[in-house]
């Protein structure tokens, strides 16, 4: 069977781009396919893999600043003839499941969500775009063809995975198709429980507006408790101007010293609304509690006063009042490694394997 892979772009690293990791140990030999690449930016995570690029690639400044080109990426996902292949498997929050197969072509998407700033949350991500006043006013005539073309693209997939319950809805409101549900993959294995935690709380991400730091930051200037902060992002003057002394910005660190930061908090801060949730999960593998915002995919992995706690506002006071009712004394690591157990890298390309054998005959 002839395989390859589509992946949306490959100019970072994180959930997408852990997924792709998974389909290319089920399939070594599969290329990729994708709007552009930088290895640099992906920490060397796909070198030696056979990866064609489409003209974006060309394209001065792109892999750093790709947004102003979206418009390009319509055109650009539909140029790769694909039609040497049995099964294409695409990996995609946006264009990667536009591509064009043949007939005889089982193509599956596994979709992290249907594009967001195309659809119900495209007003506040314009915003966040960080585009001048006049852009934005210009903006919303072009996001109409997105739309169009990102619905018209859905219905090129011949089965739909998608990576949580929140999404799957998502597909069905705006695709009119059904999917089936997968979580992503993470690699439990590489975490460890602590034998004691120490007196800090952790978040870990990207710094960006959605993601809701200057929120925690805010609950942990009043109280004054220490917060460990790990990532970065265009948000990080931002933020850092935003917090107190009792707040500690680290940065990016080593695959190690993350997984000693998981290990050793009092608990994870996770005050976003995401699809999903991996370093929440990742939190867990480690044996700490979560304390989350009740919405979104969090809440098909967080099990309430066992594996961790919801405020159901995103507001500072709400949060505060969550973080004063925690003690980490009421939560068992080994039952909170359990539950992240169930969400391994192994399991999932265990689910892949079987979707695929499902549909391809």
């Amino acid at each position: 069977m002839r395989v390859a892979l589509v992946h949306d772009y490959l100019n970072q690293y994180g959930g997408a781009e852990r997924v792709l990791e998974a389909f290319g140990q089920i399939f070594p030999k599969a290329p990729i396919y994708t709007l552009l690449y930088d290895k640099k930016r992906t920490g060397y995570a796909f070198e030696g893999r056979e990866i064609h690029t489409s003209f974006m690639q060309k394209v001065p400044f792109v892999k750093s600043h790709h947004r102003p080109f979206l418009m390009l990426m319509p055109l650009a996902i539909e140029q790769f003839d694909l039609s040497d292949y049995d099964l294409i498997l695409s990996d995609s929050a946006s264009y990667a499941k536009g591509v064009i197969t043949s007939p005889q072509t089982l193509h599956i998407c596994y979709c992290h969500t249907p594009i967001r700033y195309a659809w119900d949350d495209s007003h506040k991500y314009i915003e966040e775009f960080g585009y001048s006043s006049l852009i934005k006013k210009v903006i919303p005539f072009f996001m109409n063809y997105i739309r169009v073309w990102d619905e018209q693209a859905a219905q090129r997939v011949d089965k739909f995975i998608a990576n949580s319950r929140f999404v799957s809805q998502r597909i069905r409101k705006y695709y009119k198709r059904e999917s089936k549900v997968i979580h992503p993959p993470v690699k439990t294995d590489l975490f460890y429980v602590a034998p004691k935690p120490e007196e800090y709380f952790l978040m870990v991400g990207r710094f960006l507006p959605y993601k809701r730091f200057n929120l925690a930051i805010e609950a942990f200037n009043q109280l004054g408790w220490s917060l460990k902060i790990i990532g970065d992002g265009p948000e990080r003057k931002k933020l850092e101007a935003l917090a107190n002394d009792n707040i500690e910005f680290l940065g990016l660190v080593s695959d190690q010293k993350l997984r000693d930061f998981y290990a050793h908090c009092q608990a994870f801060i996770f005050p976003q609304e995401e699809d999903f949730g991996i370093t929440a999960v990742e939190a867990m593998a480690s044996g700490r509690p979560v304390i989350a915002y009740q919405g979104g995919g969090i809440l098909e992995i967080i099990q309430s006063e066992i594996t961790g706690l919801f405020f159901k506002e995103q507001t500072t006071d709400c949060l505060i009042e969550v973080l004063k009712k925690f003690n980490p004394d009421n939560f068992n690591s080994q039952v909170i490694r359990e539950r992240a157990l169930e969400f391994d890298q192994e399991r999932f390309k265990e689910k892949i394997i079987k979707f695929i054998n499902e549909y391809r005959n």
